[in-house]
């Protein structure tokens, strides 16, 4: 994983300290000084900051626009938090055709990608999406998830060479390098998928159990196909149901949090301990 050469060869994939800090400043690492970025309409925070910071605007939308306008950058995210939901092969390839078409990089945040509970989630680098190369993409990954690894700070950023040596240039000048304990520590976990699969395999049962209670209680989950969360509703204002979960003690993350399309949903998380999970769930059947 650690690039013996920076110089020579153009790399494909970087370790990153974290995902976070790649998705706050990938359009600065990119050069973007002005235009928009496009992100998901229920979209983790950090996108939307990330252009800020930047000098950037953003827009909200879920299909590529018909008009390209003065567009950047495209964050996708599949698995997508906070609600859980997979982008079919069919928008992939829309997305990655029109990020071709008008020279825009379309950039796919894949932290839970080893996470589908319902379906199968696809990297927009496999060849059936990007084709026979990785022109014009990105993807952002980390092992907090499926390694439970957050503390090691460990990410990657792979795709075309080209826009991933445009950051890695950037990157080096402001001591933004992963220190090789923690490299080794990242190379030793993606070589090892038993882990992996027994991390999986503790989300899916806290998935089942709170999933479960969540529905007996009253409530309707939507998405949460895949990843580490339940995307919640009972038809009303989302801190209505918040309160609703608080008589029980019970915390979730407002949906507005992610943007004004989640007003009505909160997000449920399966990062609990089992014990913790457990009382949810005999709380919401209560």
């Amino acid at each position: 994983m650690q690039l013996a050469d920076p110089f020579g060869a153009d790399p494909s994939v970087i370790p990153t300290v974290g995902s976070k800090e790649l998705v706050a400043l990938l359009p600065t690492l990119l050069g973007l000084r002005s235009g928009t970025v496009l992100i998901p309409e229920v979209a983790y925070p950090t996108y939307e900051v990330g252009a800020v910071l930047a000098g950037l605007t953003v827009r909200r939308t879920d299909v590529p626009p018909a008009d390209p306008d003065d567009v950047v950058l495209v964050w996708l995210n599949s698995p997508g938090n906070p609600h859980g939901r997979v982008l079919t092969d069919v928008q992939l390839r829309d997305w990655v055709a029109w990020g071709r078409e008008h020279g825009v990089p379309v950039v796919a945040d894949e932290c839970y990608v080893e996470l589908g509970w319902d379906v199968q989630p696809r990297s927009v680098l496999h060849p059936d999406i990007a084709g026979p190369d990785h022109a014009g993409l990105l993807a952002v990954h980390s092992l907090s998830k499926q390694s439970t690894a957050a503390g090691y700070r460990a990410g990657l950023l792979s795709g075309d060479p080209a826009l991933v040596r445009r950051v890695w240039e950037t990157r080096r000048h402001l001591g933004l390098l992963v220190p090789t304990p923690v490299q080794a520590a990242m190379a030793a976990a993606l070589a090892d998928d038993e882990h992996v699969a027994v991390q999986r395999e503790r989300y899916r049962l806290r998935r089942e159990r709170l999933a479960a209670a969540v529905r007996a209680g009253g409530a309707r989950i939507d998405h949460s196909e895949a990843g580490l969360y339940l995307w919640v509703t009972r038809d009303e204002d989302c801190w209505t149901t918040i309160g609703w979960l608080a008589e029980s003690g019970i915390v979730a993350a407002p949906g507005t949090f992610y943007g004004p399309a989640g007003n009505r949903h909160v997000r449920m998380a399966l990062t609990a301990t089992d014990e913790r999970i457990d009382a949810a769930v005999e709380r919401l059947a209560g």
